[in-house]
């Protein structure tokens, strides 16, 4: 199951974990957070280089800069979070070339 980039959906990850698991659904996110609930794994922007980011852009205006003329930037930096466990309870066998490319594997 693919987890839409949705508002709504960035808070509900223990609700929709716990939903795949009780239908025995694969589920990919964009968000860290749902793969700690439980999920299966995510792939997103990094939300620490987004915070990074957002702090440039602050400074950066709250040192004269226009907000119109500062460029939108898009993100750069992703990363793949994967939860073994849930892998595990599903009877997945990851392959291990894609648990080396992971940004993180939660056990």
């Amino acid at each position: 199951m693919i987890v839409a980039a949705d508002a709504f959906f960035s808070g509900q990850g223990a609700r929709i974990a716990a939903s795949a698991a009780v239908h025995r659904l694969a589920t990919i996110s964009l968000y860290r957070d749902h793969v700690v609930a439980g999920c299966l794994m995510s792939y997103g922007q990094s939300v620490a280089d987004f915070h990074r980011r957002a702090a440039i852009y602050v400074d950066k205006i709250l040192k004269g800069a226009s907000p119109a003329d500062l460029p939108v930037e898009q993100p750069t930096k992703f990363d793949l979070v994967i939860n073994n466990r849930t892998a595990a309870d599903l009877g997945l066998t990851l392959p291990r070339e894609l648990l080396v490319l992971a940004d993180e594997v939660l056990e």
